[in-house]
Protein backbone atom coordinates (compact mmCIF):
# COMPACT_ATOMS: atom_id res chain seq x y z
CA UNK A 1 0.00 0.00 0.00
CA UNK A 2 1.92 3.21 -1.16
CA UNK A 3 0.78 6.10 1.05
CA UNK A 4 2.76 8.85 2.75
CA UNK A 5 4.01 8.74 6.17
CA UNK A 6 1.51 11.23 7.55
CA UNK A 7 1.22 9.19 10.45
CA UNK A 8 2.92 7.51 13.14
CA UNK A 9 0.74 4.14 11.77
CA UNK A 10 2.19 4.78 8.52
CA UNK A 11 6.18 4.02 9.40
CA UNK A 12 6.88 0.62 8.32
CA UNK A 13 6.56 -2.66 10.48
CA UNK A 14 10.53 -2.37 11.88
CA UNK A 15 10.05 0.90 13.22
CA UNK A 16 9.97 0.95 17.02
CA UNK A 17 8.24 3.93 18.94
CA UNK A 18 9.69 5.54 20.98
CA UNK A 19 7.61 7.71 24.31
CA UNK A 20 9.62 10.97 23.12
CA UNK A 21 8.06 10.52 19.33
CA UNK A 22 4.62 10.41 20.95
CA UNK A 23 5.33 13.41 22.98
CA UNK A 24 6.92 15.35 20.00
CA UNK A 25 3.84 14.51 18.02
CA UNK A 26 1.26 15.56 21.23
CA UNK A 27 3.38 19.31 20.51
CA UNK A 28 3.22 19.21 17.26
CA UNK A 29 -0.81 18.56 17.22
CA UNK A 30 -0.53 21.47 19.67
CA UNK A 31 0.60 23.57 17.59
CA UNK A 32 -0.83 22.85 14.27
CA UNK A 33 -4.75 23.38 16.06
CA UNK A 34 -3.73 27.06 17.09
CA UNK A 35 -2.59 27.67 13.36
CA UNK A 36 -4.86 25.64 11.83
CA UNK A 37 -7.64 24.33 13.53
CA UNK A 38 -8.76 27.08 16.14
CA UNK A 39 -10.89 29.46 14.44
CA UNK A 40 -12.21 27.00 11.80
CA UNK A 41 -15.73 27.37 11.73
CA UNK A 42 -18.62 24.80 12.64
CA UNK A 43 -19.81 25.23 8.81
CA UNK A 44 -16.41 24.65 7.56
CA UNK A 45 -15.91 21.70 9.88
CA UNK A 46 -18.90 20.10 8.88
CA UNK A 47 -18.71 21.07 5.29
CA UNK A 48 -15.31 18.94 4.87
CA UNK A 49 -16.51 16.01 6.70
CA UNK A 50 -19.17 15.97 4.55
CA UNK A 51 -17.32 15.83 1.29
CA UNK A 52 -15.07 13.46 2.85
CA UNK A 53 -17.94 10.89 3.47
CA UNK A 54 -19.40 11.54 -0.21
CA UNK A 55 -16.25 10.28 -1.41
CA UNK A 56 -15.71 7.18 0.57
CA UNK A 57 -19.79 6.59 -0.83
CA UNK A 58 -18.07 6.47 -4.32
CA UNK A 59 -17.22 2.87 -5.54
CA UNK A 60 -14.06 3.88 -7.13
CA UNK A 61 -12.30 6.70 -4.16
CA UNK A 62 -9.28 5.39 -3.60
CA UNK A 63 -9.39 5.10 -0.12
CA UNK A 64 -12.33 3.36 -0.36
CA UNK A 65 -10.70 0.74 -2.36
CA UNK A 66 -7.71 0.99 -0.51
CA UNK A 67 -9.69 -0.28 2.69
CA UNK A 68 -11.75 -2.71 0.63
CA UNK A 69 -8.59 -4.78 -0.31
CA UNK A 70 -7.03 -4.43 2.86
CA UNK A 71 -9.29 -4.37 5.09
CA UNK A 72 -10.02 -8.25 4.99
CA UNK A 73 -6.48 -9.13 5.83
CA UNK A 74 -5.81 -6.66 8.54
CA UNK A 75 -9.58 -6.66 9.58
CA UNK A 76 -10.74 -10.33 9.51
CA UNK A 77 -14.07 -9.10 8.10
CA UNK A 78 -14.79 -9.93 4.85
CA UNK A 79 -15.59 -7.43 1.85
CA UNK A 80 -19.96 -7.91 1.85
CA UNK A 81 -18.85 -6.86 5.27
CA UNK A 82 -17.13 -4.13 5.14
CA UNK A 83 -18.79 -2.93 2.69
CA UNK A 84 -22.15 -2.53 4.00
CA UNK A 85 -20.46 -1.00 7.56
CA UNK A 86 -18.90 1.23 5.70
CA UNK A 87 -21.93 2.70 3.62
CA UNK A 88 -23.66 2.62 6.92
CA UNK A 89 -21.49 5.22 9.11
CA UNK A 90 -20.67 7.07 5.78
CA UNK A 91 -24.09 7.58 4.70
CA UNK A 92 -24.97 9.00 8.25
CA UNK A 93 -22.13 11.32 8.01
CA UNK A 94 -24.11 14.03 6.20
CA UNK A 95 -24.19 18.11 7.04
CA UNK A 96 -27.61 17.88 7.55
CA UNK A 97 -26.75 15.19 10.25
CA UNK A 98 -24.18 16.37 11.78
CA UNK A 99 -25.60 19.75 12.33
CA UNK A 100 -28.77 18.12 13.93
CA UNK A 101 -26.06 16.35 16.44
CA UNK A 102 -24.51 20.23 17.37
CA UNK A 103 -27.56 21.47 18.04
CA UNK A 104 -28.89 18.05 19.94
CA UNK A 105 -25.99 18.36 22.40
CA UNK A 106 -25.59 21.88 22.34
CA UNK A 107 -27.96 24.18 21.82
CA UNK A 108 -27.23 26.11 19.28
CA UNK A 109 -25.48 25.11 15.82
CA UNK A 110 -22.92 28.12 16.46
CA UNK A 111 -22.01 27.02 20.19
CA UNK A 112 -18.50 26.60 18.86
CA UNK A 113 -17.86 29.28 17.41
CA UNK A 114 -18.96 32.48 19.53
CA UNK A 115 -21.09 33.10 22.36
CA UNK A 116 -24.49 32.21 21.14
CA UNK A 117 -28.23 32.20 23.08
CA UNK A 118 -30.95 29.76 22.50
CA UNK A 119 -34.71 31.07 22.59
CA UNK A 120 -35.00 30.92 26.09
CA UNK A 121 -31.09 31.65 26.96
CA UNK A 122 -31.93 35.26 24.69
CA UNK A 123 -35.14 36.38 26.66
CA UNK A 124 -33.22 35.76 29.99
CA UNK A 125 -30.11 37.41 28.58
CA UNK A 126 -27.89 34.48 28.84
CA UNK A 127 -25.49 32.94 26.24
CA UNK A 128 -22.44 30.54 26.24
CA UNK A 129 -19.54 29.41 24.27
CA UNK A 130 -18.45 25.44 24.13
CA UNK A 131 -14.61 24.52 23.40
CA UNK A 132 -13.02 21.33 23.35
CA UNK A 133 -10.14 19.96 25.19
CA UNK A 134 -6.47 21.48 23.44
CA UNK A 135 -5.60 17.88 22.91
CA UNK A 136 -7.90 15.31 22.90
CA UNK A 137 -6.34 11.47 23.11
CA UNK A 138 -8.36 8.06 21.90
CA UNK A 139 -7.11 4.88 22.87
CA UNK A 140 -9.75 2.04 20.45
CA UNK A 141 -9.50 -1.15 20.95
CA UNK A 142 -10.79 -4.34 18.64
CA UNK A 143 -10.89 -4.79 15.13
CA UNK A 144 -14.12 -2.61 14.66
CA UNK A 145 -13.53 0.62 12.56
CA UNK A 146 -16.16 2.82 13.27
CA UNK A 147 -15.79 3.78 16.89
CA UNK A 148 -12.52 5.41 15.99
CA UNK A 149 -13.87 6.93 12.83
CA UNK A 150 -16.39 8.46 15.08
CA UNK A 151 -13.63 9.51 17.86
CA UNK A 152 -12.42 11.23 15.30
CA UNK A 153 -15.40 12.77 14.22
CA UNK A 154 -16.64 14.20 17.42
CA UNK A 155 -12.84 15.73 18.16
CA UNK A 156 -12.83 17.85 15.29
CA UNK A 157 -16.53 19.22 15.88
CA UNK A 158 -15.14 20.20 19.06
CA UNK A 159 -11.63 21.85 17.33
CA UNK A 160 -9.48 19.57 19.05
CA UNK A 161 -6.23 18.19 18.57
CA UNK A 162 -6.00 14.77 18.59
CA UNK A 163 -4.15 11.48 19.20
CA UNK A 164 -6.03 8.00 17.67
CA UNK A 165 -3.90 5.06 19.40
CA UNK A 166 -5.48 2.06 17.55
CA UNK A 167 -5.26 -1.80 18.93
CA UNK A 168 -2.28 -3.68 17.33
CA UNK A 169 -3.03 -4.39 13.68
CA UNK A 170 -6.15 -2.47 13.52
CA UNK A 171 -5.14 1.02 12.14
CA UNK A 172 -6.11 0.63 8.84
CA UNK A 173 -9.24 2.31 8.05
CA UNK A 174 -8.80 4.99 10.56
CA UNK A 175 -5.24 6.03 8.47
CA UNK A 176 -7.02 6.06 5.61
CA UNK A 177 -9.89 8.36 6.75
CA UNK A 178 -6.85 10.58 8.00
CA UNK A 179 -5.23 10.15 4.25
CA UNK A 180 -8.74 10.81 3.15
CA UNK A 181 -9.20 13.90 4.98
CA UNK A 182 -5.53 15.44 4.04
CA UNK A 183 -6.65 15.02 0.11
CA UNK A 184 -9.13 17.29 0.58
CA UNK A 185 -8.01 19.73 3.92
CA UNK A 186 -4.28 18.96 4.15
CA UNK A 187 -4.56 21.59 7.37
CA UNK A 188 -6.88 19.52 9.30
CA UNK A 189 -5.70 16.29 8.95
CA UNK A 190 -2.57 18.22 10.84
CA UNK A 191 -4.75 18.16 13.70
CA UNK A 192 -4.61 14.17 13.85
CA UNK A 193 -1.76 11.59 14.67
CA UNK A 194 -2.66 7.60 14.39
CA UNK A 195 -0.19 5.10 15.59
CA UNK A 196 -0.77 2.08 16.54
CA UNK A 197 1.17 -0.43 19.46
CA UNK A 198 0.31 -3.58 21.56
CA UNK A 199 -1.77 -2.66 24.69
CA UNK A 200 0.34 -2.66 28.08
CA UNK A 201 3.48 -0.87 26.30
CA UNK A 202 2.89 2.04 29.77
CA UNK A 203 5.87 3.82 28.47
CA UNK A 204 4.16 4.59 25.54
CA UNK A 205 0.94 5.07 26.72
CA UNK A 206 2.13 7.05 29.75
CA UNK A 207 3.88 10.15 26.95
CA UNK A 208 0.16 10.36 25.82
CA UNK A 209 -1.50 10.19 29.06
CA UNK A 210 1.05 13.08 30.47
CA UNK A 211 0.69 15.14 27.10
CA UNK A 212 -3.73 14.51 26.60
CA UNK A 213 -5.91 17.23 28.20
CA UNK A 214 -8.78 14.29 27.36
CA UNK A 215 -8.58 10.67 26.97
CA UNK A 216 -11.25 8.55 25.45
CA UNK A 217 -10.86 4.68 25.90
CA UNK A 218 -12.75 1.40 24.51
CA UNK A 219 -11.86 -1.71 26.35
CA UNK A 220 -12.75 -3.73 28.97
CA UNK A 221 -14.07 -2.70 32.00
CA UNK A 222 -10.88 -3.83 33.94
CA UNK A 223 -8.59 -2.34 31.23
CA UNK A 224 -10.70 0.89 31.51
CA UNK A 225 -9.85 0.87 35.44
CA UNK A 226 -5.92 0.22 34.95
CA UNK A 227 -5.99 3.38 32.32
CA UNK A 228 -8.10 5.45 35.17
CA UNK A 229 -5.82 4.87 37.64
CA UNK A 230 -2.75 5.88 35.10
CA UNK A 231 -3.85 9.50 34.37
CA UNK A 232 -2.49 12.92 35.82
CA UNK A 233 -5.93 14.17 37.90
CA UNK A 234 -6.12 17.02 35.44
CA UNK A 235 -7.03 14.57 32.17
CA UNK A 236 -10.84 14.32 31.74
CA UNK A 237 -11.43 10.53 31.55
CA UNK A 238 -14.17 9.47 29.20
CA UNK A 239 -14.71 5.96 29.10
CA UNK A 240 -17.01 2.94 27.40
CA UNK A 241 -16.77 -0.12 28.69
CA UNK A 242 -17.63 -3.82 27.80
CA UNK A 243 -21.81 -3.92 26.86
CA UNK A 244 -24.07 -6.07 26.06
CA UNK A 245 -27.52 -6.16 23.94
CA UNK A 246 -30.84 -8.59 23.03
CA UNK A 247 -33.49 -8.29 20.45
CA UNK A 248 -36.91 -8.60 21.97
CA UNK A 249 -40.11 -9.39 19.24
CA UNK A 250 -43.74 -9.39 20.72
CA UNK A 251 -46.31 -12.01 19.78
CA UNK A 252 -48.40 -9.18 17.60
CA UNK A 253 -45.15 -8.69 15.99
CA UNK A 254 -45.42 -11.72 14.42
CA UNK A 255 -49.14 -12.20 12.43
CA UNK A 256 -49.58 -13.25 9.53
CA UNK A 257 -46.05 -13.08 7.05
CA UNK A 258 -44.25 -11.32 9.69
CA UNK A 259 -42.27 -13.79 10.97
CA UNK A 260 -40.25 -14.08 7.99
CA UNK A 261 -40.05 -10.12 8.26
CA UNK A 262 -38.62 -10.14 11.63
CA UNK A 263 -36.17 -12.95 11.21
CA UNK A 264 -34.53 -11.58 8.15
CA UNK A 265 -34.07 -8.26 10.51
CA UNK A 266 -32.73 -10.22 13.15
CA UNK A 267 -30.12 -11.91 10.87
CA UNK A 268 -29.56 -8.46 9.67
CA UNK A 269 -28.27 -7.56 13.22
CA UNK A 270 -26.65 -10.83 13.89
CA UNK A 271 -24.93 -10.78 10.46
CA UNK A 272 -23.45 -6.88 10.93
CA UNK A 273 -19.88 -6.80 11.95
CA UNK A 274 -20.12 -10.22 12.71
CA UNK A 275 -22.10 -9.60 15.96
CA UNK A 276 -18.65 -8.14 17.64
CA UNK A 277 -19.92 -4.73 18.11
CA UNK A 278 -21.47 -4.00 21.78
CA UNK A 279 -25.09 -3.45 19.76
CA UNK A 280 -25.21 -6.74 18.08
CA UNK A 281 -27.34 -9.24 19.99
CA UNK A 282 -26.06 -11.96 22.05
CA UNK A 283 -30.23 -13.02 22.77
CA UNK A 284 -33.64 -12.26 21.05
CA UNK A 285 -36.32 -13.23 23.21
CA UNK A 286 -39.42 -13.58 21.75
CA UNK A 287 -42.84 -13.44 23.26
CA UNK A 288 -45.04 -16.66 24.11
CA UNK A 289 -48.75 -16.51 22.23
CA UNK A 290 -50.63 -17.66 19.19
CA UNK A 291 -48.61 -16.28 16.86
CA UNK A 292 -45.57 -16.69 18.02
CA UNK A 293 -43.46 -19.64 18.85
CA UNK A 294 -39.60 -18.92 19.48
CA UNK A 295 -38.50 -22.38 18.36
CA UNK A 296 -40.09 -21.63 15.08
CA UNK A 297 -38.39 -18.37 15.16
CA UNK A 298 -35.16 -20.24 15.75
CA UNK A 299 -35.56 -22.15 12.60
CA UNK A 300 -36.68 -19.19 10.90
CA UNK A 301 -33.57 -17.19 11.92
CA UNK A 302 -31.27 -20.22 10.88
CA UNK A 303 -32.47 -19.98 7.30
CA UNK A 304 -32.27 -16.34 7.18
CA UNK A 305 -28.87 -16.63 8.55
CA UNK A 306 -27.89 -19.48 6.01
CA UNK A 307 -29.05 -16.87 3.20
CA UNK A 308 -26.72 -14.35 4.32
CA UNK A 309 -23.84 -16.39 4.35
CA UNK A 310 -24.44 -16.60 0.87
CA UNK A 311 -24.22 -13.15 0.13
CA UNK A 312 -22.49 -11.74 2.99
CA UNK A 313 -20.19 -14.44 4.02
CA UNK A 314 -18.68 -14.09 7.78
CA UNK A 315 -14.65 -14.30 6.75
CA UNK A 316 -12.58 -16.51 8.46
CA UNK A 317 -11.59 -16.70 12.19
CA UNK A 318 -8.62 -17.37 14.34
CA UNK A 319 -8.53 -20.97 14.93
CA UNK A 320 -8.73 -20.39 19.01
CA UNK A 321 -12.00 -18.54 17.65
CA UNK A 322 -13.26 -21.49 15.61
CA UNK A 323 -12.08 -24.03 18.57
CA UNK A 324 -14.72 -21.99 21.12
CA UNK A 325 -17.53 -22.13 18.71
CA UNK A 326 -17.09 -25.73 18.21
CA UNK A 327 -17.07 -26.28 21.55
CA UNK A 328 -19.82 -24.21 22.74
CA UNK A 329 -21.72 -26.11 19.77
CA UNK A 330 -20.40 -29.70 21.15
CA UNK A 331 -22.43 -29.05 24.17
CA UNK A 332 -25.66 -27.76 22.97
CA UNK A 333 -25.81 -30.78 20.63
CA UNK A 334 -25.40 -33.04 23.93
CA UNK A 335 -28.22 -31.03 25.33
CA UNK A 336 -30.60 -30.65 23.05
CA UNK A 337 -29.97 -34.65 22.53
CA UNK A 338 -30.88 -35.01 26.08
CA UNK A 339 -33.89 -32.27 26.31
CA UNK A 340 -37.10 -31.22 24.29
CA UNK A 341 -36.19 -27.57 25.80
CA UNK A 342 -33.33 -27.19 23.25
CA UNK A 343 -32.48 -27.11 19.83
CA UNK A 344 -29.39 -25.84 17.42
CA UNK A 345 -28.71 -25.14 14.08
CA UNK A 346 -25.64 -24.54 12.61
CA UNK A 347 -23.86 -24.19 8.98
CA UNK A 348 -22.58 -27.74 8.10
CA UNK A 349 -19.35 -26.67 6.85
CA UNK A 350 -17.85 -24.63 9.11
CA UNK A 351 -18.62 -22.59 12.42
CA UNK A 352 -19.84 -19.85 10.60
CA UNK A 353 -23.24 -19.56 12.01
CA UNK A 354 -25.29 -21.30 15.07
CA UNK A 355 -28.54 -20.78 16.32
CA UNK A 356 -29.57 -22.15 19.73
CA UNK A 357 -33.17 -22.05 20.60
CA UNK A 358 -33.76 -22.56 24.71
CA UNK A 359 -36.81 -22.91 26.57
CA UNK A 360 -34.69 -20.97 29.58
CA UNK A 361 -35.15 -17.25 29.41
CA UNK A 362 -31.93 -16.70 31.68
CA UNK A 363 -29.77 -14.39 29.25
CA UNK A 364 -26.77 -16.29 27.71
CA UNK A 365 -23.56 -14.47 26.97
CA UNK A 366 -23.15 -15.57 22.92
CA UNK A 367 -19.29 -16.46 21.64
CA UNK A 368 -20.28 -13.82 19.08
CA UNK A 369 -18.52 -14.21 15.49
CA UNK A 370 -22.53 -14.66 14.55
CA UNK A 371 -23.43 -17.31 17.07
CA UNK A 372 -26.79 -16.01 18.64
CA UNK A 373 -29.72 -17.55 21.04
CA UNK A 374 -33.61 -17.95 20.72
CA UNK A 375 -35.39 -17.17 23.63
CA UNK A 376 -38.64 -18.50 25.05
CA UNK A 377 -40.53 -16.22 27.64
CA UNK A 378 -44.55 -14.82 28.30
CA UNK A 379 -43.74 -11.13 28.79
CA UNK A 380 -40.99 -8.53 28.87
CA UNK A 381 -40.95 -8.95 33.03
CA UNK A 382 -39.52 -12.37 32.71
CA UNK A 383 -36.78 -11.46 29.77
CA UNK A 384 -36.35 -8.91 31.94
CA UNK A 385 -35.35 -10.75 35.54
CA UNK A 386 -33.53 -13.15 33.03
CA UNK A 387 -31.22 -10.39 31.88
CA UNK A 388 -31.02 -9.36 35.64
CA UNK A 389 -27.22 -10.56 35.86
CA UNK A 390 -26.49 -7.99 33.26
CA UNK A 391 -28.68 -5.32 34.11
CA UNK A 392 -26.75 -1.78 34.12
CA UNK A 393 -24.28 -3.40 31.00
CA UNK A 394 -26.88 -3.75 28.63
CA UNK A 395 -26.59 -0.90 25.31
CA UNK A 396 -29.16 -1.55 22.90
CA UNK A 397 -32.85 -3.93 22.51
CA UNK A 398 -33.73 -4.17 19.86
CA UNK A 399 -37.82 -4.14 19.49
CA UNK A 400 -40.02 -6.06 16.78
CA UNK A 401 -43.80 -4.83 18.28
CA UNK A 402 -46.56 -3.09 16.94
CA UNK A 403 -47.00 0.81 17.46
CA UNK A 404 -49.44 0.52 20.03
CA UNK A 405 -47.20 -1.66 21.89
CA UNK A 406 -43.69 -0.14 21.01
CA UNK A 407 -43.92 3.34 23.39
CA UNK A 408 -45.11 1.67 26.57
CA UNK A 409 -42.41 -1.19 26.21
CA UNK A 410 -39.73 1.26 25.69
CA UNK A 411 -40.16 2.93 28.66
CA UNK A 412 -40.58 -0.24 30.50
CA UNK A 413 -36.54 -0.82 29.32
CA UNK A 414 -35.66 2.66 29.58
CA UNK A 415 -36.65 2.43 33.57
CA UNK A 416 -34.84 -1.11 33.68
CA UNK A 417 -31.94 0.68 32.46
CA UNK A 418 -31.44 -0.17 28.77
CA UNK A 419 -29.95 3.69 26.71
CA UNK A 420 -30.94 2.86 23.36
CA UNK A 421 -34.18 1.15 22.04
CA UNK A 422 -34.46 0.80 18.35
CA UNK A 423 -36.16 -1.14 15.56
CA UNK A 424 -34.75 -5.03 15.38
CA UNK A 425 -32.70 -4.75 12.41
CA UNK A 426 -31.23 -1.55 13.27
CA UNK A 427 -29.11 -2.38 15.96
CA UNK A 428 -25.58 -1.76 14.44
CA UNK A 429 -26.82 0.96 12.66
CA UNK A 430 -27.55 3.98 15.23
CA UNK A 431 -28.02 7.58 13.99
CA UNK A 432 -25.63 9.95 14.48
CA UNK A 433 -26.77 11.63 17.31
CA UNK A 434 -27.04 8.06 19.25
CA UNK A 435 -26.07 8.72 22.97
CA UNK A 436 -23.75 6.53 23.37
CA UNK A 437 -23.93 4.89 27.02
CA UNK A 438 -26.69 7.33 27.55
CA UNK A 439 -24.12 10.38 27.17
CA UNK A 440 -24.13 13.02 24.65
CA UNK A 441 -21.13 12.45 22.33
CA UNK A 442 -20.01 16.16 22.11
CA UNK A 443 -21.76 17.68 25.21
CA UNK A 444 -19.12 14.97 27.41
CA UNK A 445 -16.05 16.62 25.32
CA UNK A 446 -16.65 20.10 25.85
CA UNK A 447 -15.85 22.77 28.78
CA UNK A 448 -18.59 25.37 28.97
CA UNK A 449 -17.92 29.47 28.92
CA UNK A 450 -21.15 31.26 30.40
CA UNK A 451 -21.84 34.98 30.29
CA UNK A 452 -24.45 36.44 32.26
CA UNK A 453 -25.33 39.88 30.28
Amino acid sequence: MNLPNFFLADLPPEAILQPSMIREACQCLRRNRRQYLLERSTADVIAALDEVARRWLDPGDRFRRLALDGGPRATGFAPATLVSGLETFFGQLTAEHLQALVRQDLGHLRRLDALSASGDEASARHAALAWGPELLGHVTAGQLPVPALMSMVLGLLVRSAQFVKCASGASLIPRLFGHSLYALEPKLAACLEIAEWRGGHHELEGALFDEADCLTATGSDEALAAIRQRLPPRVRFLGYGHRVSFGYVTNAAMTGAQEHRVAARAAADVVAWNQLGCLSPHVIYIERGPQACAEGFAELLAGELAKREETEPRGSVSVETAAVIASRRAFYEVRAANLRETRHWFSPAGTHWTVIYEADPLFQASCLHRFVYVKDVPDLDTALQGAEAVRGRVSTVGLAATDEEAAPLAVRLARWGVTRVCPLGRMQSPPLGWRHDGRPSLGDLVTWTDWEQ
